[in-house]
């Protein structure tokens, strides 16, 4: 290779082999990048390796990767694993989708370059749930080949008491989350100044949730000679700035970077209105009763209330979310690995880290506002080289989202119809068919059978199986008034405003108040005493938010806010039809002033203009989100 001085926007492509040479002689290129956009990207050439004893792992590791039956390393392990060990010591990124097992691709060579003489804690990871946390620090156990190697998960939801005692051990490597992590850092129950190793996995996800600020306190406690290795799905630009910070001259490995999404995944939808979500659901758990995957609902209220009325339905199916204890979730996913359900009812946050295999559905109740997280949600299934199905439920006014994602993660998706009452019916019928065909007879039945043939003597084969399938027809499960098509026509629906399904309105609040779309609906549904099935389509700027509200709900609806005032400022509602959607730009404030400092969050207190107080009034609004049972905001205030 040449040793000219090589530009910053270069892009550099070279063999396993000559990887090492080029890294090890890298300081003598004068490249000096401003930021990491023209950091020079030094990928490996796909190169094909037959097993893991030839990506430089120790005799004793690949033996213990036989006897757990890894035969073929994944993209990513043939590639970072070789990288790490050849480059050591360097900072390194490493983007690929979730499920292509970037665990083995940092802890085979993470636990080949420590000092297992060495008592002190010389590795730190890092991972935004304790699920993923857990799962890591399993498998690292699993990995090592040395009874001299100690690992320790820490994590929030546990005994902080057991977590410490456990850190006075001799501990090399240290799993954990953010928070638990940076609490125990506070408590000087754990010393990061020799560890040498600093690997953030699921990067992304750790933003996502907010742990910049404790990432970056972590991070100050490390000595600056550390390596950092990144692994991410995506390359958002607030990993973009942690690599600027932390970084210096990174390696980089992308598998599939222009690959979005898993191609085994097959992305289908239907169209539906939002209260027949759950009809539809329960139609394709009867028809497809192999179906085994996760559902992802929005909030921890919706989560729940959906898994109850399955599960009182008789559906195998169970809750997870934030508001469980860590027993709780413990024992829910110690179940699902169990196959004892049909379906896991989840919050995005709750399902982060699940690692669970042979799913055949990722089911979105609600699209995700995030493109990355549909794309983390379907990457639940299809993995190890099996297929998938990522279905989407929406409503006719989401079809636009579906476009979105087509065009911005460059995949298809299938429309589908809900299966009709006439195909569930066959669909159960077959069933049953089949579970008479091929259940084995019980020696007692024959004694049974010649008591019951006196009832049947005048009955044909045929009327006999006529009656036994028109039995079989009166347990299908319909409620009542449940309707036989669930689907709904594609479109914007009949539109909106007098004629059409719902009503466009305007409020003078916006983010500058510190709320979020949940804080708004939750707001309105209070004030108006709506349930919150009646309002959707919200858009949330600066100062202003429109939401829709059913045809059917909207008499008198804006009077219901007059004396209501936040921080001193009277909020008003009203009707604007005409008001864009989200996709169209930025809108204008309609007014309502400033109102003074929004930080305060002092709530909203009802003032009727007469001076007299409205029952509601007689307290300011400080309860948190009705879904997690805890207040919002800075401050543990709400903010209005």
């Amino acid at each position: 290779m040449s040793s000219s001085i090589l530009k910053p926007s270069e892009k550099i492509e070279v063999s396993g082999l000559c990887m090492m040479h080029f890294t090890k002689r890298r300081n003598i290129f004068k490249i000096t990048p401003t930021d990491y956009e023209s950091l020079p990207s030094r990928r490996l050439k796909a190169h094909s390796l037959k097993n893991f004893s030839q990506l430089g792992l120790s005799p004793e590791t690949v033996k213990v990767l036989d006897k757990l039956g890894f035969e073929k390393p994944t993209p990513v392990q043939e590639q970072a694993i070789p990288m790490l060990l050849e480059n050591d010591p360097t900072d390194f990124i490493g983007l690929a989708q979730t499920g292509t097992g970037k665990t083995a691709a940092f802890g085979l060579p993470l636990m080949e370059l420590i000092d297992h003489k060495s008592s002190a804690t010389q590795a730190l990871i890092m991972a935004p749930t304790r699920e993923l946390g857990q799962q890591t620090a399993k498998q690292l156990v699993e990995f090592s080949a040395r009874n001299d190697l100690n690992i320790e998960v820490v994590y929030g939801g546990a005994a902080i008491d057991r977590q410490i005692k456990a850190l006075r051990k001799a501990v090399q490597i240290v799993v954990a989350t953010p928070g638990r992590l940076l609490d125990l850092i506070r408590r000087k129950a754990i010393h990061l100044e020799d560890v040498k190793y600093v690997v953030l996995d699921e990067a992304d996800e750790m933003l996502t949730m907010g742990f910049k600020e404790d990432i970056d306190e972590i991070l100050s406690h490390t000595s600056a000679g550390r390596s950092t290795w990144l692994f991410s799905a995506t390359m958002p630009p607030e990993i973009r700035k942690i690599v600027k910070k932390y970084m210096e001259k990174p390696l980089e490995l992308s598998i599939d970077s222009q690959d979005k999404t898993n191609k085994d995944i097959t992305h289908k939808y239907i169209v539906t209105k939002t209260s027949n979500k759950i009809p539809a659901l329960r139609r394709f758990l009867d028809i497809q009763l192999d179906m085994r995957g996760i559902m992802f609902c929005r909030t921890k209220r919706e989560t729940q209330e959906i898994a109850d009325d399955l599960g009182n339905m008789g559906y195998g199916v169970e809750a997870l979310h934030g508001d469980l204890s860590q027993g709780q979730r413990d024992s829910v996913m110690k179940r699902f690995k169990a196959r004892s359900m049909q379906l896991l009812i989840a919050t995005d946050v709750a399902a982060r880290g699940i690692d669970v295999n042979d799913l055949t559905h990722v089911i979105h109740h609600k699209l995700p506002d995030q493109l990355e997280s549909y794309t983390h949600r379907s990457g639940r299934t299809a993995r190890a080289g099996k297929k998938g199905i990522s279905l989407a439920f929406i409503n006719a006014r989401e079809t636009r989202r579906i476009k979105e994602l087509e065009s911005r993660l460059k995949i298809e998706f299938e429309h589908i119809e809900v299966p009709s009452i006439d195909e569930l019916k066959g669909s159960r019928l077959s069933h049953w068919a089949n579970l008479i065909i091929n259940t084995k007879v019980d020696k007692q039945s024959d004694e049974i059978l010649a008591q019951l043939k006196v009832h049947f003597e005048d009955l044909s084969k045929e009327d006999i199986l006529r009656r036994l399938i028109t039995t079989q027809l009166d347990h299908l499960m319909t409620r009542d008034g449940e309707d036989s098509n669930l689907n709904e026509s594609q479109g914007k629906g009949k539109g909106r405003g007098e004629g059409g399904k719902t009503n466009r309105y305007f409020i003078n609040v916006g983010t500058m108040d510190g709320i979020t779309k949940g804080d708004l609906i939750h707001f309105i549904s209070d004030i108006s005493r709506l349930d919150r099935e009646h309002f959707s389509e919200i858009s949330l700027q600066k100062n202003c938010a429109f939401f829709d509200v059913d045809h059917g709900k909207t008499e008198g609806f804006p009077e219901k806010f007059e004396g209501i005032e936040i921080e001193g400022r009277a909020i008003r509602v009203n009707r604007d039809d005409d008001a864009p959607r989200p996709q169209k730009g930025p809108f204008r404030s309609r007014g309502g002033g400033s109102g003074g400092s929004r930080s305060g969050g002092k709530g909203y207190a009802g003032k009727s203009r007469d001076g007299g107080g409205r029952d509601r009034s007689k307290s300011s609004y400080k309860g948190g989100s009705r879904d997690s049972g805890k207040p919002r905001g800075s401050g543990g205030k709400r903010k209005y």
